[in-house]
């Protein structure tokens, strides 16, 4: 059946006609209310990540401002009787509209005049290609497909990605802006980075002069409901071979599911904040995951684990050659992990070069930045 829904325009109105026509009808009956924002995501409950950031800054700039989110975890699961019946009227009433992520539903309207529909993304930078990039790819959108078109703006991390998110949701590069990303700030504020780092041992049992190694990949798959597992390793073996005043923690991507680590490895994935999750750690291992965006503001060492990167880069692509991402050792077999930790360090000048394309426009000051352009174009609008 999704694969009927994904091929046909017709069977995606009909799939979405609950919404369409009370969404006509509440555009007919009811104008825009200038100080409703709307927060809408079928990839989390409540705010949390950039929703978060954003939220708080918005309400720091307008204490007025009417914030309204509605939440489920996953595509995959069903949304409230309540929801149905009020997500029409919210999407047709609301000033400014904010999405993280892929939200089906929402490519079907046709947002109002004076509104904006603002998606402001889950990730920094521009790694593993997304959305309209990925036409002709496994999982890929199908032709004159419809997602991600409405946006009328998009928030990325730097002005050297505004093309590639361009091409990513169909949309001209005057409506993406390189006004940051809410959740980096947080890497600006040394006492922020401190406090977590400190909590987040203790609760891991991570001693304050040991190394905190941190694997987090992203998931293998095109997408939520097709999510595999990276490939494993002897993670065991590893952090024995580390050695003592070293502790390993795996955190697999939020999409999947994993079995119960070895003795000795650190269960990463009992912290739900992956922000405060990166502070706490002194070497990130990773392979194709934007984590390495937000770790870099870090200036802390990254080694790649890729076994798969030919495997990877033929089915979901990149957005430059691999080699501009490797900031750090590049590491294909696991039995070379455990040296490449040891001797990871970071090269300033490369990092340096990599922070300028990718996250230009993290600054400690971007969740103020995109409230006040938001809410200045909601405010404009109000009184043309």
């Amino acid at each position: 059946m999704r694969q009927l829904l994904r091929g046909s325009r017709l069977l995606r109105s009909i799939r979405f006609l609950p919404y369409l026509i009370p969404y006509a009808a509440w555009t007919t009956l009811k104008p825009v209310r200038r100080n409703r924002v709307l927060f809408l995501s079928d990839s989390h409950d409540g705010f949390v990540g950039n929703m978060l950031f954003l939220r708080d800054a918005m309400l720091r700039e307008d204490s007025n401002a009417e914030i309204i989110g509605v939440f489920k975890s996953s595509l995959s699961s069903r949304r409230s009787l309540r929801d149905v019946l009020r997500l029409p009227y919210l999407i047709a009433t609301s000033a400014v509209i904010v999405l993280d992520d892929f939200y089906p539903l929402i490519y079907r309207f046709r947002i109002r005049d004076g509104a904006r529909l603002v998606q402001i993304w889950h990730a920094a930078g521009a790694f593993k290609q997304v959305g309209h990039s990925r036409a002709g790819l496994p999982g890929g959108p199908t032709p004159g497909s419809e997602i991600h078109r409405n946006y009328t703006d998009a928030v990325v991390s730097s002005a050297g990605i505004v093309d590639d998110y361009a091409e990513a949701f169909g949309i001209p590069a005057e409506r993406v802006h390189a006004w940051g990303m809410p959740r980096s700030d947080a890497f600006f504020e040394e006492q922020t980075i401190k406090a977590a780092r400190a909590s987040v041992r203790a609760r891991l049992g991570i001693g304050a002069s040991e190394r905190f190694v941190l694997y987090a990949p992203t998931f293998r798959g095109n997408g939520q409901r097709s999510a595999v597992t990276a490939p494993e390793a002897d993670w065991e073996s590893i952090a024995r071979t580390l050695g003592d005043g070293w502790r390993l923690g795996v955190r697999q991507h939020p999409f999947v599911t994993s079995g119960p680590l070895p003795a000795g490895v650190v269960d990463a994935a009992a912290e739900p904040d992956m922000n405060e999750l990166l502070m706490a750690a002194d070497v990130l291992v990773t392979d194709y995951s934007s984590s390495i965006f937000e770790y870099a503001l870090l200036r802390r060492p990254v080694v790649f684990f890729v076994p798969d990167l030919d495997d990877y880069e033929a089915a979901r692509s990149f957005y430059r050659p691999f080699d501009d991402y490797a900031i750090g050792p590049v590491v294909r077999s696991a039995d070379d992990l455990a040296a490449a930790i040891r001797t990871a360090e970071v090269d300033e000048t490369r990092l340096s070069t990599f922070l300028e394309e990718f996250c230009g426009s993290l600054d400690g000051r971007s969740s103020e930045r995109i409230a006040g352009e938001l809410l200045a174009v909601r405010v404009a609008k109000a009184t043309a």
